[in-house]
């Protein structure tokens, strides 16, 4: 919901002009909800090909929902996978790195607005 004007909408997670690619890396972001709107929370679709890696997010807490695929998440001296219709939290700050085990992808949440 819009709390700009309580308009409920909805987004597509697939391709768009909105898309962000990283480099040639096969990772993708497409932003849904942003700060810009004013707010609470920022919410946007990510996908992940096979193999891909990057580190976690820091300056904001999210919980993910793995729509398909699977990750392994490493963080401090801790790995653990989750696949689909799995959800994870990851606190603001939270060192790490996150990989696809194999093409994944996910819904994220975060909290406070980016």
């Amino acid at each position: 919901m819009n709390s700009a004007n309580g308009t409920v909408r909805v987004f597509d997670t697939g391709e768009d002009g909105r898309t962000l690619r990283f480099g040639e890396r096969r990772i993708t972001v497409t932003p849904a909800v942003e700060r810009a709107e004013g707010g609470p929370l920022s919410a946007y679709s990510a996908r992940f090909g096979r193999g891909e890696r990057a580190d976690l997010p820091a300056p904001y807490e999210e919980v993910w929902v793995v729509v398909h695929g699977r990750l392994r998440i490493r963080n401090g001296g801790n790995v653990v996978e989750v696949g689909q219709g799995g959800f994870v939290h990851v606190p603001e700050a939270s060192p790490g790195e996150v990989e696809a085990v194999e093409d994944t992808a996910l819904v994220c949440v975060s909290v406070p607005a980016h």
